[in-house]
Formats: C-alpha cells, structure tokens, sequence
C-alpha cells in the first residue's frame, strides 16, 4: 500500500485515474477505501457504491428481495477482491435450492462490476406472502457459497467453496473464512434505497493482517492481535449505523475517523469501481461457432438469432448474413 495518511485528513481525489471518472471518487460513491488500524495492527476496506449497483440493479427490475441479496454479493464482492493481490477476475457467488437459486457478482482487477441473480418468481412470491423474514436461508435455502480468482488461461485458478451459514450474506463469508482461510475477519455490510429511490450500498471489512510466509491457523493468527485489541475493534465496527454506510453526503475518511479514531486509522490510495460488463459482439460470435450451424435454425425468431447476455441485458442479433459471417471465421 502507498500514500499513507490519517483518516480524516486524507485527500478524497487521491490515486484516482481521470480516465476512469474521477468524479466519481470525490463524490464518495463507487470508491474502495483502504485503510489500517495503526493500534491493533488490522487492515481494512470500506465500499461505498452508488451509480454503479443502482446500474446493476435496475437493469432487471428485480424484486426488492432478490435485488437487496445480489446488492449485498456485489458490495461484499468488491470488499473482499480489494484485498486481494490479483490481475484478473474475482468472483463471488451463491448457489441454493431456495426461491433465489444463484447470485453472482464479478470485480475485476480494475474494479469494473457486474451481476447476475437467478430466482424463481412464484416460490419467492409464496415465500413473501407466507411472511418469511427474507434470511439467507429464506431465500437461498441450503447450497454453497464460492470465491473464484480467475487470472487468465496461463495460471492456475483458484476457488474456495463452504456450504451456507447463518442469516445473511456476511454471516456466509465470516464462516468462508473461519473454515477456509482461517483468518480473523470482521465485516459491516448494507444496501437500501436513498430518499431519491436509488439503490446505494456500503461495506466495511476488516481483518488481521496475514503472516507472511505461509497459513496458520486462526488462533495463532489472533495470538497476533491482542484479544482486547479484535474486540475493541469489532465493538467500533458494529456501532456503524446502515445509514453511515449508505450516506454519500458522510465522506468514506470522515466515517473511518468517526469509528476507529482511537485505532490510529490510516488511510491509502483508494480506488474508483463502476458497472461494465465483459460481453461484446465478438465473444457471442465465438459462442454460437461451437454449435452445429444447423442447430441454430430452431434458435431463430423472425430469421434472426438474438443472445442476451444475463449480466447486462444487452442483446446481439445476427440475421443469415452475420451467421455465415461467423462461420467463415
């Protein structure tokens, strides 16, 4: 990490890339914070996403359910892969038997987001009239929770898989990381709507720095961290309201030193997010060159074939003239 400065008295517009909006940076909204707790040696990030998820989530017009869980897996998703080291793609998703049968959420190494949820309309209206509270387990019912580091064809892909635990999504991750990682992890997260009806979410992470050299185990890991000093920290974590998570008129540093100002916090270069999808007409061509030729005449809807991606709704049409285009390649 670079730049070091105390919460607080930060720079809001620091490490930001003018080719990527930086507006949107000092606005305080579609940024990842990164900071550390000088008293207790911990690390962290805090999310704030605005535009960016309302794109995602209004894109399907998704049930406030389904559209407050895959706004939870994206704002966790983009937590979690800012504390990674990785040129690629990170991946975060769930998958149940419950009315919501899949969410996803990918963040690449540049902070670009997407997402998807899959769910079924008349088993998640049932659930809603039958007053289910809206847990994880309401919705997902029993299945698995995946974290995916894709770093492309020439290194090794790493995922990690626990099955679901607890009523919500960070309950799920806080157990990823008991079982898996074995790394002390505490994590805040929120999504609602503000006054205007746009979806807005927040997220804040924190973790005891790693041992470098190898995995231990998480008692040995906390035998690193005073006990005094995790509990005191997870204490000023959980006084954190939805609503200082949600309000973009709270800057991201005003918030961190309104918490853990007694922890010395110290912030560093954050980083701008936004919404973009990977799908492009090339990759839909190379798609539909795997399927027999013939195949594709049951597929057609007025003498086209027309995909839509799941992600981003945008949908690529080709005609008998495209098609042979694509199988002349």
């Amino acid at each position: 990490m670079t730049d070091p400065t105390r919460a607080g008295g930060a720079d809001p517009g620091a490490g930001r890339d003018p080719a990527r909006d930086p507006d949107r940076v000092t606005a305080d909204l579609d940024v990842v914070q990164p900071f550390q707790l000088d008293r207790s040696s911990l690390r962290g990030r805090l999310v704030r996403l605005g535009p960016a998820l309302d794109e995602i989530l209004t894109r399907h017009a998704y049930p406030d359910p389904v559209a407050l869980l895959l706004g939870e897996t994206i704002t966790l998703g983009a937590a979690l892969a800012s504390a990674l080291k990785y040129e690629g793609i990170f991946t975060l998703q769930t998958k149940g038997d419950g009315p919501v049968s899949f969410t996803v959420a990918d963040v690449t190494s540049v902070g670009d987001l997407r997402g998807y949820a899959s769910f079924d309309a008349d088993r998640l209206a049932a659930a809603v009239a039958a007053g289910a509270p809206g847990t994880l387990r309401d919705l997902l019912g029993t299945g698995y929770l995946a974290f995916t580091v894709d770093q492309g064809e020439h290194t090794e892909r790493y995922q990690g898989i626990v099955e679901l635990a607890g009523d919500s999504l960070d309950d799920a991750v806080r157990h990823y990381f008991r079982q898996s990682e074995q790394l002390a992890t505490g994590i805040k997260v929120a999504v609602g709507r503000d006054p205007a009806g746009r979806w807005v979410g927040g997220a804040i992470l924190v973790q005891a720095l790693p041992e470098e050299g190898g995995a231990r185990s998480e008692a040995a890991r906390r035998s690193d961290v005073e006990e005094d000093d995790w509990r005191r920290a997870m204490v000023l974590l959980g006084s954190c309201t939805e609503a200082e998570l949600l309000d973009p008129r709270l800057p991201v540093n005003d918030l961190l030193f309104r918490l853990f100002h007694e922890e010395g916090a110290r912030v560093y270069t954050r980083h701008a997010l936004r919404a973009a999808c990977r799908c492009s007409r090339g990759r839909v061509a190379t798609a539909l060159r795997s399927i027999p030729r013939g195949e594709l005449e049951d597929l057609k809807v007025d003498g086209r074939v027309a995909v839509t991606c799941e992600f981003c709704k945008t949908e690529y049409g080709f005609d008998d003239a495209a098609l042979d285009a694509v199988y002349a390649d």
